[in-house]
């Protein structure tokens, strides 16, 4: 008898890695444990006016030629064709992403349709309503709605009104690849900055809430680096200034991989203040809980509360709170055991619950649900303990 062919799994995204952004980081993690058990093959949008073929880390990635952006949403012409000849028994759709959702429904491929719903669009309202038609007639057309918690979709009325789609599945990293960092770059740091680091990482945009962050540091008797680059540069650098703190509030742009891990391990708290919903999840919590440290975050109703615990792997404060902030990065930074307590329980928590691993082993659950009675396509695909292909 003749065995049937592994499913061939699209992932249509907005960009790839080394394109930094969480929903990037999300995309490549999955594809490259999802590509242990599947055929895997990416198209995202590219930086240039022509298409790129290339392999990291052993997934089929597809740059597309992108001669536009328009709001920050690429526009690739290419986009529709390019599915229609990936020839794909499912495809994976990450969103917010209109482009990519528009082209999903022009090229009419007859196959099962999932959706990872990073975030609802929060701030462009005008955009989300004129977009709202085609998005309607894409999750008619959906077979599941990956959602990373249950908290989201109990605040996002589009997923309130598709429940019976959702499927919850928290976003997970390899921690171990966030453990061992270089020594010599940690003492570096701790040498130019000194003993009581804040460490924050993300986009410089509005809904991160670095300015409270900025405030707040003026109350705080430590040093905070913020890592990334984005718009609010200029804006940032001008309230420290203004708020006498620029010696004690540095931005360090974009940093590359190694240098962004020795951050991590030479911060004594990591700082999440973000102060809108489209803050989903915060992926860079895990990468700081995985190097033992605690984190302050905000009250969002999102998942960002639920991934790090207040009281357990750290403390949650109001969003858009400088006062309250400050007193939480106090109260870590002047207790080691505490801080050292929550760290340790921060690893754990990683480990236990937000593995890469674990989130791929979910994520081939819901494809066999929604295509395995399709020409037996998973017939051949058996897993073991630790979600890898046997």
């Amino acid at each position: 008898m003749m065995r049937a062919a592994p499913l061939k799994v699209l992932h249509v995204g907005k960009f790839y890695p080394p394109h930094p952004g969480g929903m990037e980081s999300h995309l490549q993690t999955l594809c490259e444990e999802l590509g242990k058990s599947l055929e895997v093959e990416v198209l995202v949008a590219g930086d240039r006016w022509r298409s790129e073929r290339s392999a990291p880390g052993g997934v089929a990635v597809v740059r597309l030629a992108t001669p536009l952006m328009l709001h920050g949403t690429p526009i690739v012409p290419l986009m529709a064709r390019a599915m229609r000849q990936a020839r794909p028994g499912l495809v994976h759709l990450h969103f917010p992403n209109p482009m990519a959702a528009l082209a999903c429904l022009m090229s009419r491929l007859d196959v099962p349709i999932v959706v990872t719903w990073h975030s609802d669009v929060v701030r462009q309202r005008r955009a989300a309503a004129a977009f709202a038609p085609p998005l309607s007639l894409l999750l008619r057309r959906c077979a599941a709605i990956i959602v990373g918690s249950t908290a989201y979709i109990e605040t996002s009325a589009v997923l309130n009104a598709r429940r019976n789609l959702c499927r919850v599945i928290p976003f997970g990293i390899r921690a171990a690849a966030f453990e061992r960092p270089d020594p010599a770059r940690v003492a570096e740091l701790r040498r130019r900055y000194g003993e009581r680091i804040v460490l924050a990482v993300g986009r410089l945009i509005y809904y991160k809430g670095f300015e409270h962050l900025v405030r707040a540091m003026v109350d705080v008797r430590a040093t905070a680096l913020i890592a990334g680059d984005g718009p609010l540069a200029a804006a940032l650098t001008a309230a420290a200034a203004r708020l006498g703190v620029a010696d004690r509030v540095v931005l360090l742009g974009r940093v590359n991989d190694a240098d962004l891990k020795a951050c991590y391990h030479a911060c004594d708290v990591f700082a999440l203040p973000s102060v809108e919903r489209s803050e989903a999840f915060g992926i860079v919590q895990l990468e700081a809980m995985a190097c033992g440290r605690p984190v302050v975050n905000t009250w969002l109703d999102s998942a960002v509360p639920h991934v790090s615990l207040d009281g357990l792997t750290g403390l949650t404060v109001p969003p858009g709170d400088p006062a309250a902030l400050a007193a939480a990065l106090n109260a870590l930074l002047d207790d080691p055991e505490r801080r050292a307590a929550m760290g340790a329980a921060a690893r754990h928590r990683v480990r236990d619950e937000f593995s890469a691993e674990l989130m791929a082993r979910r994520t081939l659950e819901v494809y066999r649900e929604v295509a395995g009675a399709v020409r037996g396509k998973f017939s051949s695909v058996r897993l073991n303990s630790a979600g890898r292909s046997q």
